[in-house]
C-alpha cells in the first residue's frame, strides 16, 4: 500500500498513512487538534509531554491538543501506522453530548489504548475504510471519514470504561532519568537554561545528557526547549493581549528577533499570525 497524505487545508482534519523502515518527526509536533496514532505493525517509542513509552502493534495513542510529542525508533525500526488529526468541532458535529460520551479521552492529556482482539479487528477495519475514503475522494468523503474516526474513538472509550488503564513503564532507567530532566525544563523554560547547567544539576556529563536526551525524546535539547517556549508563547498570543516583545521575554527568549525566527521555524507562521486570528 502506498503512503497517503491528506490535509483539508484548514489544519482541522488530516489523514496520514505510512509504512517505513525508519522515521523521525520534524521539529514541531504539537497541534490544535486531537491526534489519533494507530500502530498497524511494528514497535515505536513514543515521547509525550515528559515520558517515553513503548507501544506495539494494535495500540492506539490519542493525544489532546497542544501536547508536545514525538515518535522515535524502537529496537525494530520497521513500522506501519495511520495518523489522524481531527479538530474538536468535528468530533461534536453529530452529537451535542459528545463531551459526555468521549469523556475518558477529552479529560486526559493523552491515553494509550491496548484493545482486546475483537476491538482490534474493528479498529483495523475502520482504519482501512478511512484510508479508502480519502484515497477515492467520492462526494462527501471528508465527512464520511470523520464519522469513521468518531466510531474509532467510541471503541477506544468503551474499552477504557471497561478496563483499568495500567500506566506504561519507561523503556529503561535512562528514559526515566531523562523524564526528570524534561519535567524540570517544562517547569523552568522561562529561565535561562543550558545543557551545561542541566548536566550539573542532574550530576551527569553534558555529553551523556545530550546523547541520551535525543535518544529518549527524539529532540535535541535545544529543539525541545525551543518547542516548549514556542508552545507557551502561542498560548499567550491567543489568550492575552500582551505584546509579542513581552511574551518573548516571558517564555525565555533573549531577543524578540530570535523569538520570531524560532517561532516561525516551528509553527510555520510569524507570532502575529496567532494574534490576528484571535
Amino acid at each position: 500500500m502506498d503512503d497517503l497524505q491528506y490535509d483539508n487545508g484548514a489544519g482541522t482534519f488530516s489523514v496520514s498513512y505510512r509504512r517505513a523502515l525508519s522515521h523521525h518527526m520534524p521539529i514541531s509536533h504539537f497541534h490544535e487538534t486531537y491526534e489519533i496514532f494507530y500502530l498497524m505493525s511494528g514497535k515505536r517509542a513514543f515521547f509525550i509531554k515528559d515520558r517515553t513509552m513503548s507501544i506495539g502493534e494494535g495500540d492506539v495513542v490519542i493525544i489532546s491538543p497542544n501536547i508536545l510529542h514525538r515518535t522515535t525508533n524502537a529496537e525494530r525500526p520497521e513500522y506501519e501506522r495511520l495518523v489522524v488529526n481531527i479538530h474538536e468541532s468535528f468530533m461534536a458535529a453529530s452529537n451535542d453530548s459528545y463531551m459526555d460520551i468521549l469523556q475518558p479521552l477529552i479529560k486526559k492529556e493523552y491515553v494509550i489504548v491496548k484493545c482486546a482482539p475483537d476491538d482490534r479487528l474493528s479498529i483495523k477495519a475502520l482504519s482501512s475504510r478511512i484510508m479508502q475514503e480519502v484515497r477515492e475522494k467520492k462526494p462527501g468523503f471528508e465527512m464520511y471519514a470523520q464519522t469513521l474516526v468518531q466510531q474509532l474513538l467510541l471503541i477506544c472509550c468503551r474499552h477504557m470504561r471497561q478496563s483499568s488503564m495500567e500506566p506504561l513503564e519507561s523503556p529503561s532507567p535512562m528514559h526515566e532519568r531523562i523524564s526528570e530532566v524534561v519535567r524540570y525544563i517544562n517547569g523552568h523554560y522561562m529561565q535561562e537554561l543550558s545543557l551545561q547547567l542541566l548536566a550539573r544539576k542532574f550530576y551527569v556529563s553534558p555529553y551523556y545528557l545530550s546523547r541520551f536526551f535525543k535518544e529518549a525524546t527524539g529532540f535535541t535539547f535545544i529543539e525541545y526547549l525551543n518547542s516548549v517556549r514556542v508552545k507557551e508563547a502561542k498560548k499567550l498570543l491567543e489568550q492575552s493581549s500582551m505584546k509579542a516583545s513581552l511574551i518573548a521575554g516571558k517564555v525565555g527568549f533573549g531577543s524578540v528577533t530570535h523569538f520570531g525566527r524560532v517561532f516561525k521555524s516551528i509553527t510555520g507562521h510569524a507570532p502575529l499570525h496567532y494574534r490576528k486570528r484571535k
